[in-house]
């Protein structure tokens, strides 16, 4: 069997079993673990949802502007000019 058809059906199994674990312990465990459980859940869709907002905004703000589209084209411009200069000049 492939490698990555393995680790494919153990995703699975762990994705299932998972979630089957965490219906047990929201709907059928204990009162206080019920609400523990959601708790840690809830805590931890917070955490990371502000990690991902945190980290498009840092991303943001630490990444240069592009240059502007007038610029680029005067670029390809000067670059075509030398270009037709050099074939001139063979």
């Amino acid at each position: 069997m492939n490698r990555d058809k393995i680790v494919g059906a153990g995703l699975v199994i762990g994705a299932t079993l998972l979630a089957l674990i965490i219906l047990y312990l929201l709907f059928l465990a204990p009162e206080w673990i019920q609400l523990l459980t959601l708790r840690v859940i809830v805590g931890l869709a917070v955490l990371v949802l502000a990690g991902i907002v945190g980290w498009i905004g840092y991303t943001l703000a630490t990444t240069p502007p592009p240059k502007p589209i007038e610029e680029i084209e005067k670029e390809i411009e000067e670059e075509l000019k030398k270009l037709e200069q050099e074939q001139k000049s063979k």
